[in-house]
This record gives structure tokens, C-alpha cells and sequence, in this order.
């Protein structure tokens, strides 16, 4: 059987040069969630294909699959940011409620930008969600 090889891996690509390939709102989110993102974690931005990460774990599924991914990290997507925060986004519930208007998935939380979001409250859950990843080193 062929060994797995992980589709999204961290590259040397610059972030700077791909956040320049965006629209300007999807610029200025992602800027202010770079900047949140990389205060909470004390880590540089790092592309994994079209995600923003920081830090870094080694996770091995229940099938096997061993790959390594971001603690915390984002994508700006067309219409909306997906956040990849935790495994269990469910298990921010309350913090969910005072960012603002959003949209859970499995493992990341979806808002269609920051315009109407409570910054602080987003940067809160984002540092809750850090410390909880942490539990993965």
C-alpha cells in the first residue's frame, strides 16, 4: 500500500505575496486575523497551500493517517473566512455567541468577515482555542 501524503502541508511560500493576491476586504480580514492570530500564539504566519497557520502538531488518525497541521490558523475563502480553531468548534458555543454572526462546521467556524464582528470577543475565543490546541503537543 502507497504512504499517505498529506494534501495541505506548511510551505516556504510568502504570506505577505499571497495575502496580496486578495480582494481588498479579504485583505484587511485577513491582516487583523494574522496580527490576532500571531500575538496569541507568539508564532509567524506559515501558507499551508491556501490556509494561514501557526505552530504546528503531529496528529495521528484512528485510521492510521499521520500528518502534521496548524494549531490555529485561517483561510479566506470566497465570501467568507474559515477559521480552523480547534476540532470541536461546538465546544466554544458561548464564546461563538459574542463574536458575532457565524456558522459552525466540523473543525472550523465560518464568518462571512470581520465587518460586524466583536474583535475582542474573537481574539478571546481565538486565545481559548490556542491554549486548548496546545493539549495536542
Amino acid at each position: 500500500m502507497a504512504k499517505y501524503e498529506p494534501k495541505t502541508v506548511a510551505t516556504q511560500d510568502s504570506v505577505i505575496d499571497y495575502l496580496a493576491t486578495l480582494d481588498d476586504s479579504q485583505q484587511r480580514d485577513s491582516q487583523l486575523l494574522v496580527g490576532m492570530m500571531e500575538r496569541v500564539s507568539g508564532k509567524p504566519p506559515m501558507l499551508w497551500g491556501k490556509i494561514i497557520g501557526f505552530g504546528k502538531y503531529h496528529y495521528k488518525s484512528k485510521s492510521g493517517i499521520e500528518a502534521d497541521w496548524p494549531l490555529i490558523g485561517f483561510a479566506p475563502r470566497k465570501g467568507k473566512l474559515s477559521l480552523y480553531l480547534t476540532y470541536d468548534a461546538a465546544e466554544f458555543t458561548d464564546a461563538l455567541g459574542r463574536v458575532g454572526k457565524h456558522e459552525v462546521g466540523k473543525g472550523c467556524i465560518y464568518l462571512k468577515n470581520l465587518d460586524h464582528a466583536d474583535l475582542g470577543a474573537l481574539e478571546q475565543l481565538i486565545a481559548s482555542a490556542y491554549e486548548k490546541s496546545k493539549e495536542l503537543l
